[in-house]
């Protein structure tokens, strides 16, 4: 759960956690995908995944303190304290399935070290964020420049990266992705920044959308910063268009069959490397991003006249004001005197 607060002022509580950014991106892209998140007797948000209920501890809680400063004075967006924690997720907590993806997600030392251990044994490749290298992928980000978490750790990139890939996200500026002596520079997306809690898991649930689609990796962490993009849009957990997610789905295919061809078959390394087409898959992207959100504001601008409307009639009814909405010459009738 996740405490809002302004000046030391609570203002707000709502849903948060990775697994719940995460799933409304995977879900809305038709990602088959299960969850393993642990919550408290006190958790009372409907959700689309049932957690695990520890009966003897409450869900973690985490409090965002925002500043009213002005942006140019102040050293952080935001300041996120952990107040309480739920208890950890265990080795036996986790499903016995084998995936081809896993995804560990944990700030607050929700995951021990000996559940990751165990979930090695049950996938394919690893997504991790801030965790110990080792085969597969690592993810290192902030939602903005200006974002901290407290007791953050500090990841060294190049030592990591002669592992693994390694993607750090740079907020406002998109992404880079570090494989063995390469980095690739991955574009962002505009966006006005109204909240950017669930940015990072927002865009771990489009990178591995991406990736279980099988993109390349630049492609998915594109596809990651456009998930991030849309969710700092939002307060809170997104909502995102039915349609504008059905037309992402219609611009990756187009992507993954484009780059079908020259990837099958080909050394893993070559996967790691922006291949032709990107940049105009990232035009498509934004594109589609341009136009959904044109189309929010249209009905947003209809909403308002609408509502004046509704208004006009109101006034008309209550006899305070009477506004022709389509206004139009109109003779009075005149009685005939010489009619009986």
């Amino acid at each position: 759960m996740m405490s809002s607060s302004k000046d030391d002022v609570v203002i707000a509580e709502s849903l948060g956690g990775a697994a719940s950014f995460i799933s409304v991106v995977l879900d809305g892209l038709s990602i088959p995908s299960a969850y393993v998140a642990k919550v408290g007797s006190d958790f009372a948000y409907p959700v689309s995944h049932d957690p695990i209920v520890s009966p003897s501890s409450k869900t973690t809680l985490f409090h965002a303190h925002f500043s009213s400063e002005p942006t140019e004075s102040r050293r952080q967006d935001r300041v996120l304290k952990r107040v309480r924690s739920c208890d950890p997720i265990l080795p036996s907590d986790l499903p016995g399935s084998r995936f081809d993806f896993g995804l560990a997600v944990g700030v607050g030392g929700e995951i021990l070290p000996e559940t990751l251990e165990r979930m090695l044994d049950y996938v394919h490749r690893r997504v991790r964020r801030r965790s110990s290298p080792n085969s597969g992928f690592r993810f290192r980000g902030r939602n903005s420049e200006n974002d901290r978490v407290e007791g953050d750790p500090f990841v060294d990139v190049d030592e990591a990266r002669k592992l693994c890939c390694v993607v750090v996200t740079n907020g406002k500026d998109g992404c880079t992705v570090h494989w063995k002596d390469a980095e690739y520079q991955i574009a962002p997306f505009s966006a006005v920044q109204i909240d950017p809690t669930g940015a990072g898991d927002s865009f771990l649930g489009g990178l591995v959308a991406g990736l279980v689609q099988g993109l390349a990796v630049p492609d998915a962490a594109l596809l990651g910063n456009f998930c991030g993009s849309l969710t700092v849009g939002h307060i809170g957990l997104p909502k995102f268009d039915s349609k504008l997610l059905q037309r992402v789905k219609d611009e990756v295919s187009r992507r993954k069959m484009q780059c079908s061809c020259c990837l099958e078959g080909l050394d893993d390394r070559l996967k790691f490397v922006k291949s032709l087409g990107h940049d105009q898959f990232h035009s498509a992207l934004g594109e589609t991003k341009l136009a959904f959100s044109c189309s929010a504001r249209e009905c947003q601008r209809d909403l308002v006249n609408s509502t004046a409307a509704e208004q006009d009639i109101h006034y008309q009814f209550n006899g305070q004001q009477k506004v022709l909405l389509n206004p139009v010459f109109e003779e009075p009738i005149q009685s005939n005197s010489s009619m009986p």
